[in-house]
């Protein structure tokens, strides 16, 4: 996973019959396309990209599209919803703590 100021670069495709490699910034509803005839290439396109990007939304006087903000919502059975409250409470943290600690330790 290649990563440069909190954006993620997605997967990354090969086009066999030119010997390009492409890949898109995860994770944002606008789109940012890379492409490189080399691994080096990508990774410097990938940079090139966002810190382009964060220029053209500065000059704009926009917010750039952030890919992940730390905001989940979560859709669960009111039941699980329920016990992992009451857990969070016994171990005297919020219910987002606890959970975050959760995905923390399975990450």
């Amino acid at each position: 996973m290649m990563e440069y100021k909190g954006y993620v670069m997605g997967p990354i495709d090969l086009d066999p019959a030119d010997g390009v490699l492409t890949a898109t910034v995860a994770g944002l509803r606008d789109l940012i396309y890379v492409e490189g005839g080399s691994a080096i290439e990508l990774q410097q396109a990938f940079r090139t990209s966002i810190d382009d990007y964060l220029a053209f939304c500065a000059e704009r006087g926009e917010q750039p599209d952030r890919p992940f903000r730390g905001n989940i919502s979560l859709r669960t059975p009111p039941e699980l919803h329920r016990k992992a409250a009451m857990r969070a409470a016994e171990e005297g943290v919020s219910l987002s703590e606890w959970i975050s600690r959760l995905i923390a330790e399975a990450a």
